[in-house]
């Protein structure tokens, strides 16, 4: 088997075109992560439209935008909803390991039954881990009898992809189908699965409530700077490849240079020696000459 030559040894149009090969290949790279970032700026972007239409919108009741029987649109997301029923205060879930107050906090999860029947899950805030232990020392309890709330509509979270659980009486995100199997099962059953509600207001409000859900951030991230780096980095690979391909024609250059210095500077060194041959038979001819008179 024959050893793999190095680059040096390959011609040089073989390794110009290896250099040219993986700047186009770094650069598809380049432009792939920079079309995800970009992608990914344009979902912020939506996100954070649809935040600025909807946060502040005027209260509806539930029925007007989540009919019974559908699910929550996502353009209806953050939109405030008016909710007229009951807590079912002996439902009441923890979500754990929620960040807030620099802590792992709870979420206090308290499904609503309406006036029409339907049951619909109230995130009434967050309250932090107890000071000796890891729940909470105490959960502010919702107020009694027929409530007014106004929330913000959320979509159900996902399951956790690690497969993680929680403590009875927990969850580990608010995966409203899995709340509905948590609590008893005629709640679980009414419960709408599609989507939870902030909760903004209570009337009549209660004497102690969780602390408020902070609103959504509307940073909008480094995407667009990201994706702008790497069309930078894949410019930047042609330029690296032409600079490497311009100083190896600059080192032959002067390589070459070099070598007819050299050469010149041997070929003046030696003598000349076709005078010196020419005199040398001059003489040797007078000898002979000179035998020549003398026999």
């Amino acid at each position: 088997m024959s050893r793999a030559r190095s680059m040096q040894s390959l011609p040089k149009a073989g390794r110009w075109a290896i250099y040219i090969a993986l700047a186009v290949v770094f650069a598809i790279a380049c432009t792939f992560l920079s079309h995800w970032q970009f992608t990914r700026n344009e979902d912020r972007s939506a996100q954070l439209a649809l935040v600025e239409q909807n946060y502040d919108a005027a209260p509806v009741p539930l029925a007007e935008v989540i009919p019974a029987g559908t699910a929550l649109d996502p353009d209806d997301e953050w939109r405030p909803v008016e909710l007229v029923g009951t807590y079912v205060l002996e439902d009441q879930v923890l979500a754990r390991n929620r960040p807030h107050g620099g802590t792992a906090a709870f979420e206090v999860l308290v499904p609503f039954e309406l006036t029409d029947g339907r049951v619909f899950l109230v995130d009434r805030g967050w309250v932090p881990p107890g000071d000796d232990q890891p729940e909470p020392d105490a959960v502010p309890a919702p107020p009694d009898g027929e409530t007014t709330v106004i929330v913000r509509l959320r979509p159900s979270e996902p399951l956790p992809s690690s497969g993680r659980s929680a403590p009875e009486g927990q969850v580990p995100t608010i995966n409203v189908p899995l709340v509905a199997e948590t609590v008893d099962a005629a709640t679980g059953e009414a419960m709408d699965t599609s989507a939870y509600g902030l909760m903004v207001s209570e009337d009549p409000a209660a004497a102690v409530t969780p602390a408020a859900l902070e609103a959504p951030s509307e940073d909008p991230g480094p995407h667009l700077s990201y994706a702008i780096q790497w069309i930078l980095f894949a410019i930047m690979g042609f330029v690296f490849i032409g600079y490497v391909i311009r100083t190896e024609r600059q080192h032959r250059r002067e390589d070459e240079e070099d070598a007819a210095a050299e050469g010149a500077a041997a070929a003046s060194r030696q003598p000349t020696p076709r005078r010196a041959q020419r005199r040398r038979d001059r003489d040797a001819d007078d000898e002979d000459a000179l035998l020549d008179a003398l026999q």
